[in-house]
C-alpha cells in the first residue's frame, strides 16, 4: 500500500499502534560509544531542551485546532548510527520520566519563541552529537492518568476545527524507539556540548507534515522535526514584512512563508514554515544560526494567486524588511501525476512526500502549497490498471502558480528582485520514507523528481489548466 502526501497535504496509509518499551530509559552521561564525532574525555558540559513549532495548518487556515503529543524522553548520541538502547545515548532531560509533558504542537508559544522546555542544565559528556531521539508516550500505556491530559483515553490527539473531541493521534515506533533525527535533521552538523559551558538544543516539529489521516479516517503520526543549537538572543531569529508589490501593504489571505536551506543536493527543503500575521509580518524564531533562504507564497482572500518570491542569502539574526510579492493574472495552475512503488516482491509500503520545486539563484527552491483545501491525496490500496505492473500508487495534486517566482539576493540596503517573464516551469520532486519511520529513507534512489509532461515535454503550467506530470517510479521499496 502507498501512502502519499502531496507537499503538506494528509496522506492515507493503514498503520498499527506500537507499545511503550522501557528499555529507551537510559541513564544520563552514558558512554561515548563508537563512530562518534569527538569525544569528550570525562569533561562535560551542560544541555537545555526545547520544543517549538510554527504552523500553517491551524484552524481557519487548516483542518486542526489543537495536535497534542506527550513527550517522555529527549536522548543523545555522539554516534549516528546508534540504535535503540545504545550504552552511548545519554539522557537529556530526566525529569520526563515520571513527568512526561503534553504539548500543543499548534499552542502559542513563550516570548522567547518555544511552545515548552522539556529540561534545562543537563550535564551530559562533551563532543558533538550526530544523533537525536525523542519518545512520545504510548497511547496504550499504564502509566498514571497525566495531569490536564488532553487526550481523554489517550497520550497524543488531534483535535478538529467545529469537532472538540479529541481524536487519538496513533504512534508506533515513537514510544520504542524514539523519533530519530539524523544528518541534515541535525541543523548546523550536529550539536555541539563544550566542555563547562552550556547549550540550547531546540526541537522543531513541523505539525503539518507530521498528521496523516488514514483511509479509515484515523490519524497517525508521521513525524517530521530538525534540532539544532539556538541562542537566547534576538539573534536567533530571521524575520521580515510580506507585501502586495503594486499596494505595498499586507495581503489579506493566506500568506505562507517557508525557511529553507540547501540539503546538499542543490535542493532547497523546507526546515520550517509559518503564516504571515494580519500586517505582513512573520518571523522564524528560535533557529540556528546559519544561511537560509526564505520563499513566500500567497493567495488573496478573493482568490488571487502570487507567484512566489525567493530571498536568498539571508543570515540568522536578520530582520529581511519587505518583501514583494506580485499578484498574477488567472487562476492558479495545477500539476496532477501518479506514484507508484515497487518492491522486491511486487506493490510495496511507503510514505512518500511530494513537493513542487523551481530554480532560482543556481539551486531548486520547494515552493510552499498556499491553497492547502486544493491539495488532495488519492489512494489506489493494491495493484490495479491505474498502477504499473507489480506495483502500488497513488494520485497527487499540487495547486502551484502559474507565474515565474520573483528571486532577490538579500542585501541589506535593499534587495532587487527579479521575476523571469513567461509562466513557470517546476520539477516534481518525491522522497520516499519508510511507512511509521519518517527520518528512515525507503527506495533506492529514495529521491525521485520528475521534470517531464506525461506526453513529453517540460513541466511548464499555466494559469487555470491541469498540467499531468510523467509518473514517478520508485523501485526496491521494503
Amino acid at each position: 500500500m502507498l501512502a502519499l502526501p502531496a507537499a503538506i497535504a494528509l496522506l492515507f496509509v493503514m498503520v498499527s499502534c506500537g507499545t511503550r518499551d522501557p528499555d529507551h530509559d537510559i541513564p544520563s552521561g552514558g558512554g561515548t560509544g563508537s563512530g562518534g564525532a569527538g569525544g569528550g574525555g570525562g569533561a562535560s558540559g551542560t544541555v537545555g531542551v526545547t520544543l517549538s513549532d510554527p504552523t500553517t495548518c491551524s484552524s481557519p487556515q487548516g483542518p486542526f485546532t489543537h495536535i497534542f503529543v506527550t513527550v517522555t524522553d529527549v536522548q543523545a548520541s555522539l554516534s549516528a548510527s546508534a540504535a535503540t538502547g545504545d550504552a552511548s545515548l545519554v539522557d537529556l532531560t530526566p525529569g520526563l520520566k515520571n513527568a512526561p509533558m503534553q504539548v500543543d504542537l499548534l499552542g502559542t508559544p513563550s516570548a522567547q519563541c518555544f511552545l515548552a522546555q522539556l529540561g534545562s542544565s543537563t550535564s551530559i559528556p562533551a563532543g558533538n552529537y550526530q544523533q537525536v531521539r525523542i519518545f512520545l508516550e504510548s497511547n496504550t500505556s499504564n502509566t498514571p492518568s497525566l495531569t490536564g491530559n488532553q487526550c481523554l483515553g489517550a497520550f497524543n490527539c488531534v483535535v478538529l476545527a467545529g469537532n472538540p473531541s479529541p481524536q487519538t493521534l496513533q504512534i508506533s515506533t515513537e514510544s520504542t524507539d524514539g523519533i530519530v533525527l539524523t544528518g541534515s535533521q541535525l541543523l548546523s552538523g550536529g550539536v555541539t556540548i563544550t566542555s563547562g559551558q552550556s547549550t540550547a538544543l531546540n526541537i522543531d516539529f513541523n505539525a503539518c507534515e507530521s498528521v496523516v489521516q488514514e483511509v479509515t479516517g484515523l490519524f497517525r503520526l508521521k513525524a517530521v522535526a530538525h534540532a539544532g543549537e539556538v541562542s537566547a538572543s534576538a539573534s536567533n531569529s530571521i524575520s521580515g514584512t510580506v507585501i502586495d508589490s503594486v499596494s505595498s501593504t499586507a495581503i489579506t489571505g493566506t500568506v505562507i512563508v517557508a525557511l529553507e536551506q540547501d540539503d546538499g543536493t542543490g535542493v532547497d527543503r523546507v526546515i520550517v514554515q509559518t503564516l504571515a500575521d494580519a500586517s505582513g509580518n512573520f518571523s522564524f524564531c528560535p533557529i540556528p544560526a546559519g544561511i537560509y533562504d526564505v520563499v513566500a507564497v500567497a493567495v488573496s482572500s478573493g482568490g488571487t494567486q502570487f507567484a512566489p518570491t525567493v530571498t536568498s542569502g539571508i543570515q540568522t539574526g536578520t530582520a529581511v524588511g519587505n518583501i514583494p510579492l506580485i499578484a498574477q493574472s488567472g487562476l492558479p495552475a495545477i500539476i496532477t501525476g501518479t506514484v507508484d512503488t515497487a518492491g522486491v516482491a511486487g506493490g510495496a509500503n511507503a510514505d512518500v512526500v511530494v513537493s513542487a520545486l523551481e530554480s532560482a539563484s543556481g539551486i531548486s527552491v520547494t515552493i510552499p502549497v498556499a491553497q492547502q483545501s486544493e491539495t488532495s491525496a488519492t489512494l489506489t490500496t493494491s495493484p490495479s490498471g491505474a498502477c504499473l505492473s507489480g506495483s502500488n500508487c497513488a494520485n497527487y495534486t499540487l495547486t502551484v502558480p502559474a507565474s515565474s517566482a520573483n528571486i532577490g539576493t538579500f542585501v541589506s540596503t535593499g534587495t532587487n528582485y527579479i521575476q523571469a517573464s513567461g509562466n513557470a516551469t517546476y520539477v516534481v520532486d518525491g522522497q520516499a520514507f519508510a511507512v511509521n519511520l519518517a527520518s528512515t529513507p525507503d527506495c533506492s534512489p529514495s529521491v525521485v523528481q520528475v521534470s517531464t509532461a506525461s506526453g513529453g515535454g517540460a513541466l511548464t503550467v499555466s494559469a487555470g489548466v491541469t498540467t499531468t506530470a510523467a509518473t514517478m517510479q520508485f523501485s526496491n521499496c521494503q
